[in-house]
């Protein structure tokens, strides 16, 4: 018997779907969005991990007719979405993904992906912290210079590390906790703003 999902009837998920949105997830993105103007100048995006579809689709309104959002899940999604947008079902971390490189090199990517909980907190915040730098290397080698990048983090005891290696890539960093997150949620989202040249090439080098 399949559970019940205790957020289906939550205001924030009913705001969303009547918007159109699939998920209450996009109001999070909505508001770093507002907060650092996130998506200004920028044309291509890739969503990981993009299920069940709400960041692509705000992606989608924001880069406009003439952008593109690349949307990737290893699950499939089943989320309507305009011509601007393609959705590929695959693993969204492989650095050596075909689908990745035709399309990059990419101004925002987008990670909204956290591990299925095992009720471990130690180890959920280890896999949670696997899945941000594995995306953060996406944007490493796929990002152009001078690109964002927004990902997802279980606060942790690793977090100032995890910190530091986000300013390397990036000359700014930011931390935020959006007003839609949970109050019983460790989530929070790390920004990087303007990708550096040189860990760019650094990560491909090595």
């Amino acid at each position: 018997m399949s559970k019940r999902n205790p957020y289906v009837g939550d205001t924030r998920t009913r705001q969303a779907k009547a918007q159109g949105f699939p998920a209450r997830s996009v109001f999070k993105l909505e508001e770093i969005d507002r907060r650092l103007n996130l998506f200004r100048g920028v044309r291509r995006v890739v969503d990981l991990g993009a299920a069940p579809g709400s960041w692509s689709l705000y992606a989608a309104t924001k880069v406009g007719t003439a952008g593109h959002v690349l949307s990737i899940d290893l699950k499939e999604i089943d989320q309507a979405f305009p011509p601007n947008v393609r959705v590929v079902q695959g693993d969204a971390l492989s650095l050596t993904s075909d689908v990745l490189s035709a399309v990059a090199p990419f101004d925002l990517v987008l990670s909204d992906m956290a591990p299925n909980t095992s009720g471990n907190k130690s180890l959920d915040q280890l896999r949670s912290a696997e899945l941000f730098l594995r995306a953060v290397e996406v944007s490493r080698i796929f990002g152009r210079e001078g690109s964002s990048f927004v990902g997802k983090l279980f606060m942790s005891w690793e977090f100032e590390a995890i910190r530091k290696t986000v300013g390397e890539a990036f000359q700014q960093v930011r931390v935020l906790r959006p007003e839609g997150t949970r109050k019983q949620s460790t989530e929070l989202f790390l920004v990087g703003l303007g990708l550096r040249r040189l860990s760019r090439e650094t990560t491909q080098a090595g």
